[in-house]
């Protein structure tokens, strides 16, 4: 089995904490797995806090569903060419995060065991959901679930994905 992921975390706002806003117009995140499902369970997204594909800001969205943060797989594209996977964007800096992927899932995490005790650069407090991740990777548990993209590798394959993170301005 082959299970390689990502994780880098993000801050856009440079060395001072604000929200950001998370989705757009091309969101491939159209399910989730939750880990509080039966094993194997795919959710949809639509009606739900895990409906990502317009964007949200997202310190106001966690609030409106009374949730505590994310820490999720979201199911992507069945594909494995390069495909979108997410976009971030920091209001008051004008900072944008691309992610693409070859990879058939990514978990969003949203820093919620962060509690102001960590300093950064100049002294910044990073308080809880101060940053994120972009985690692309399989589908949790995709070993023991016939129906997800596959993650044996076999003697003689292999292991062959790319995840690309684009920068830039608006």
């Amino acid at each position: 089995m082959a299970e390689v992921s990502t994780f880098w975390h993000f801050t856009l706002s440079g060395s001072k904490y604000s929200s950001f806003f998370i989705g757009g117009k091309n969101q491939s995140k159209d399910c989730f797995i939750l880990y509080l499902l039966p094993p194997g369970e795919v959710a949809p997204v639509q009606g739900t806090a895990f409906d990502l594909r317009k964007p949200v800001v997202l310190g106001g969205h966690l609030q409106g569903f009374h949730i505590n943060g994310f820490d999720h797989n979201f199911c992507l594209k069945g594909s494995k060419e390069k495909h979108f996977c997410a976009r971030v964007r920091h209001a008051g800096s004008g900072r944008v995060l691309e992610v693409y992927t070859t990879q058939p899932g990514v978990q969003f995490y949203t820093a919620n065991f962060l509690d102001a005790t960590l300093r950064g650069k100049g002294g910044a407090v990073y308080p809880k959901h101060s940053g994120f991740c972009l985690e692309t990777q399989n589908w949790p548990d995709a070993v023991n679930q016939p129906h997800f993209p596959p993650v044996l590798l076999r003697p003689g394959e292999e292991y062959d994905h790319t995840t690309w993170f684009k920068f830039s301005v608006a």
